[in-house]
């Protein structure tokens, strides 16, 4: 056995020899839906006696009704088959049926085989059973692929030299973008990163990659239309990586031939932007006044906005930094939508430590039309700056509904009583709220 099995790993497998093995050109296009668009080229020359092109090393994810084919128009396509021969002691064995085999110093032919026994014809006509485990094979034979092949039984009445161009879908194949944000003290530095997953079953030597940010629509049916997606670009001359808006959607050129091994991630830096204006502020969503009962708590969380940038950034995860000391403190993690350019950007960082707010219940009343309460707020600095903090409180603007205070608010976002205060370091600040509404 050991000898049957040295033999997968030593021979070499005869595909068609009409077909060249390295591409002309080849392209990747990634989109974010765990599909991608493989685009290849290769010299193709056939001629009448040949009935069959065997392209061999697609994807084994590869979605079968998505393929197309480019020929020219002397070279007639009847069917195509996609064939993938997993290699096993009984398909090899089935193959050499009928055929010599080696056996210790012999060659006699394989008649039948089951288990660890094969039937076999010396040459001098006698049968006898022999074990499997000491026969050895001079080759793979051509007729098993083992690698998925497309094969394509075709026709045609003269010699033709021409290039073959494959296109067909992939699944397994995602892209995703993460971010690392570097806060200073009014400025960040933004870095951006592409990871590539493949497990498509393929892998991609020098190749073209691009990568398409937007959702797709895909077709979900048992019986799928051959559907034929954009092709790759035209490479880009620059050395950095390029975006481009196309048809609704957004399209990074990697401007480098790369290498995507199966079962691989591969990460590709896209995007940097320095010196960015930044904000900090925060935030508090409280309850609203007209179910409060005693006394409560809330936190506070803290935000870093980001200047209107422009450059469109595809959906993914920022990473927020800070440096300290000798070392950079992870501050929180935000995941992004899509986000167009010229869009401000706000970052979640986490919940801040040294501010605290507290709702109290000082008044609830009711009569046949309204439902009256008073909530006293206090907000708690004990950081060693002063802090700019916006409370956000729920309140419904029906008619006849009233908000009475002494400090100033505006409505934002539909219903939402937002108030803007200054905390001094250290300080704590506190205001009374009359609240009306309609029962």
């Amino acid at each position: 056995m050991q000898r049957l099995w040295t033999l997968f790993f030593l021979a070499s497998s005869t595909y068609a020899l009409t077909l060249s093995q390295t591409p002309k050109s080849n392209s990747l296009v990634v989109y974010n839906s765990n599909v991608a668009l493989v685009h290849e080229s290769k010299q193709l020359s056939i001629t009448p006696d040949e009935t069959q092109i065997i392209y061999p090393d697609v994807a084994s994810s590869i979605i079968t009704n998505s393929v197309g084919i480019t020929l020219p128009k002397s070279v007639t396509l009847y069917s195509q088959q996609y064939r993938y021969d997993k290699l096993t002691k009984t398909k090899l064995l089935n193959a050499y049926v009928g055929k010599p085999i080696g056996y210790k110093t012999t060659t006699p032919t394989l008649l039948a085989h089951q288990g660890n026994e094969a039937i076999v014809r010396r040459k001098d006509g006698t049968i006898v059973t022999i074990n499997t485990q000491d026969i050895h094979l001079p080759a793979i034979p051509k007729e098993l692929l083992i690698k998925p092949s497309l094969v394509w039984n075709v026709k045609t009445t003269k010699k033709v030299d021409t290039t073959l161009t494959l296109d067909y879908l992939i699944k397994n194949i995602r892209w995703s973008s993460d971010y690392v944000l570097h806060l200073h003290k009014n400025s960040a530095d933004l870095t951006g990163w592409i990871t590539i997953d493949n497990k498509s079953g393929k892998a991609f030597h020098n190749t073209q990659l691009y990568l398409l940010a937007g959702d797709i629509n895909r077709a979900h049916t048992s019986h799928p239309v051959p559907v034929r997606y954009m092709k790759a670009m035209v490479a880009a001359d620059s050395v950095a990586v390029e975006q481009q808006a196309h048809e609704g959607y957004h399209i990074y050129n990697i401007p480098f031939k790369v290498n995507l091994a199966n079962n691989e991630k591969t990460q590709i830096k896209f995007l940097t932007k320095n010196t960015i204006s930044i904000k900090r502020t925060y935030s508090a969503h409280l309850n609203n006044p007209l179910y409060i009962n005693g006394e409560t708590k809330k936190d506070v969380t803290q935000y870093v906005e980001l200047q209107k940038l422009d450059t469109p950034l595809p959906k993914g995860v920022i990473r927020t930094y800070s440096p300290m000391k000798q070392t950079n403190i992870l501050l929180g993690e935000t995941s992004i939508q899509h986000t167009p350019k010229n869009t401000p950007l706000k970052l979640k960082l986490g919940t801040n430590f040294d501010i605290k707010i507290k709702q109290t219940l000082l008044k609830r009343d009711k009569n046949d039309h309204y439902i009256f309460a008073d909530i006293r707020y206090t907000i708690t600095n004990n950081s060693d700056k002063q802090k700019t903090v916006t409370l956000l409180i729920p309140f419904n603007k029906n008619k006849g509904s009233k908000i009475q205070t002494q400090r100033s608010f505006r409505f934002t976002k539909g219903n939402l009583a937002t108030f803007t205060l200054e905390i001094g370091a250290n300080t704590t600040l506190s205001f009374d709220v009359h609240f009306q509404s309609k029962r």
